[in-house]
């Protein structure tokens, strides 16, 4: 009888994977999937990462929180080695030149997304910039940020978030 009793209650449970978590722009929910092309012309799905922590970050050109942001950003691209989807607010810029030149003066190496219909900025429901958000290799939101991160608390909520996996 007791047998019985736990094959049926194994039966019933649910089992929650990442499959079941509402899709969302809060902690714990899934990330909206999105597909952008970078300045190059390669196109970067946010699904295609699934298997990889990932830090999706919102900025342009001239918002002065971005550009102090910026070289922090680059160390931690050069010193971790994360999936950086870097989103540039392209529509909301004079023009793609402005993001290279802008990309140059910075040395900024981590590939750059272009939001050139403000889709994807819509879509997250960005305002104010820049804003971050750290996706676990399961796709769920683990912490989000308005404002400018330091490099430290880049690598801390990178880690923090690798640890739960």
């Amino acid at each position: 009888m007791l047998f019985f009793s736990a094959f049926f209650f194994f039966l019933t449970i649910n089992i929650v994977s990442a499959d079941d978590v509402k899709e969302g722009l809060e902690i714990g929910d899934k990330a909206p999937d999105f597909k952008l092309e970078t300045l190059e012309g390669e196109t970067r799905q946010l699904s295609d990462f699934r298997g990889e922590p990932v830090m999706i970050n919102f900025w342009a050109t001239w918002c002065p929180p971005c550009r102090q942001e910026m070289p922090d950003m680059e160390q931690f691209y050069q010193e971790h080695d994360p999936v950086i989807f870097s989103v540039n607010l392209t529509n909301e810029e004079l023009n793609t030149k402005q993001v290279n030149h802008f990309l140059q003066e910075l040395e900024l190496t981590f590939p750059v997304l272009l939001d050139k219909e403000g889709e994807v900025s819509t879509l997250y429901r960005i305002q104010p910039i820049p804003m971050t958000y750290m996706v676990d290799a399961d796709g769920i939101i683990q912490f989000k940020s308005f404002g400018a991160l330091s490099y430290k608390q880049m690598v801390k909520q990178f880690e923090q978030m690798s640890k739960t996996e």
